[in-house]
């Protein structure tokens, strides 16, 4: 009885959250302007009137643009870090992993405020440059904590082995260790390129005259509400579904 009013609790929890979303999808695919049910009938015209939306291209190119250079900068970054903490000897490796943990521990709003003041201070120009650098800051300690996590029960004998047989460092890395870690990296960086897709607020205080998906619905939402709401946000939460699925398939533990 216990186990059976286990799985209803879940049930509920689990329709609670997810309904949001699927009322997104209904909407996003309603014929009516309105945002009422029943749905009148279903409808693919909210996403061309979105794509002839200005802006919309531009805010998307961005998007992607800005995802890929975290995903990629962050995951070289991380995983360079994490294989510094992990051979490393030092006694306080622990503490250098809640120190690069930060910022993920500070909340958005205190970031984008502190990112805005601090490329203000330097002179330095809002724009896509300026985001790819706070998101990576910010997102980079996911790609440590992750990697640092695999390499905990990595088995160093086989690094040993090949560096034994007279293989330099590099060799080893790239046919030995890179291997058996790739899924792992992998999974990293589309972890942070999901978070990344998914970001407004450290976008907002930095993007200056730019425009990603999220900064774009945002404007959107001040005019009142549209139908092209909807659609916009779905593509946000397929992208960002996508990635974060691939992601955990890869960065499961394989034992």
């Amino acid at each position: 009885m216990n186990h059976r009013l286990l799985w209803a609790a879940a049930l509920v929890v689990g329709t609670f959250m997810i309904l949001p979303l699927l009322v997104l999808v209904f909407f996003a695919f309603s014929s009516s302007p309105l945002l009422r049910l029943p749905l009148e009938g279903l409808t693919f015209n909210w996403f061309l009137r979105l794509a002839e939306t200005q802006g919309f291209l531009g805010s998307l190119t961005n998007s992607l643009l800005i995802s890929a250079s975290v995903g990629i900068v962050s995951t070289m970054i991380g995983t360079l870090a994490a294989f510094g903490l992990s051979t490393g000897k030092s006694r306080f490796s622990g503490t250098y992993v809640s120190i690069l943990a930060l910022p993920l521990m500070v909340p958005p709003l205190v970031l984008g405020i502190a990112f805005l003041s601090y490329f203000s201070s330097l002179g330095l120009r809002l724009g896509l440059h300026a985001t790819v650098i706070a998101q990576v800051v910010t997102l980079q300690p996911i790609v440590v904590l992750i990697v640092v996590s695999r390499l905990s029960g990595f088995d160093w004998a086989a690094v040993d082995s090949a560096r034994d047989l007279g293989a330099s460092s590099w060799r080893t890395f790239i046919d030995v260790t890179f291997p058996i870690i790739r899924p792992t990296i992998l999974g990293a960086a589309l972890i942070v390129m999901a978070l990344s897709l998914d970001d407004f607020i450290i976008t907002f205080f930095t993007i200056g005259g730019e425009n990603t998906l999220p900064t774009l619905l945002w404007g959107m939402m001040r005019k009142g509400i549209d139908p092209r709401m909807n659609a916009c946000a779905l593509i946000v939460v397929a992208f960002t579904l996508l990635l974060g699925v691939i992601a955990l398939r890869l960065t499961r533990n394989p034992d």
